[in-house]
């Protein structure tokens, strides 16, 4: 007894829905991978880098990690500049640009990094009538990491 499938059968909790029909979401039932990831610059947890479902990507935490190595950055400046370039490669994985970005949250173990951010957020987004929202939170992060990028971007749909 499949209960995705048999009226009236409890679902687990953590169940995908399949709509009424079954077979999913939008697009006559077909729906496009959800999970995003990018090559050496993903988790060691069971976890995608993001997500996408129809026009919303969304981020997990964004490393300054070099998908060359597998491994941080040696320098704190260096591991904001490959989390920046490790953003683009996920916006790109995902269908998007920089200019579909909404929201950017910003993760740093050290408020002294706060000036490499703002160095490439002016690259990023020069027009300041035209910047997605931001917030920079400070608190200590884990295994050597110095920054931690999340985004939330708008898309057209695939």
């Amino acid at each position: 007894m499949n209960p995705e499938t048999t009226p009236g059968a409890p679902r687990s909790s953590c169940a995908p829905s399949r709509g009424r029909d079954g077979q999913g979401a939008a697009l006559g039932g077909l729906r496009p991978p959800r999970s995003i990831d990018v090559p050496g610059i993903g988790h060691k947890a069971p976890i995608p880098l993001g997500a996408r479902v129809g026009p919303l990507l969304c981020s997990s935490a964004i490393s300054g990690k070099d998908p060359a190595t597998g491994g941080l950055a040696p320098t704190p400046a260096g591991q904001v500049d490959q989390a920046f370039a490790n953003l683009r490669a996920l916006l790109a994985a995902g269908g998007a640009t920089l200019e579909d970005v909404a929201r950017l949250t910003v993760t740093l173990a050290d408020d002294g990094l706060r000036d490499e951010v703002n160095r490439h957020w002016l690259a990023c987004f020069p027009d300041p009538a035209d910047r997605p929202a931001r917030h920079i939170g400070v608190q200590p992060l884990g295994h050597g990491m110095a920054v931690q990028l999340e985004c939330i971007a708008w898309v057209a749909p695939r």
